[in-house]
């Protein structure tokens, strides 16, 4: 039942490391940033919160996933 649960976040985790292994660590927070600038634009108008959210995480994600 746990492993149903964190199965999202496994695969969030995945795809992460999929995307800094192709570019590199620089590359890796340059791509972060750059998601979480358009996140936070797309979470500002209220009809875009849906969608600038997650990117905003996954950005963050990325950018934590590169530094360590």
């Amino acid at each position: 039942m746990v492993d149903l649960l964190l199965l999202p976040f496994r695969l969030l985790w995945a795809l992460i490391g999929l995307v800094f292994n192709l570019t590199g660590r620089l590359i890796g927070i340059v791509l972060g940033l750059l998601l979480m600038v358009i996140g936070l634009i797309l979470t500002i108008t209220i009809i875009g919160a849906v969608v600038g959210i997650p990117v905003l995480i996954l950005g963050l994600l990325l950018v934590i996933k590169s530094i360590f």
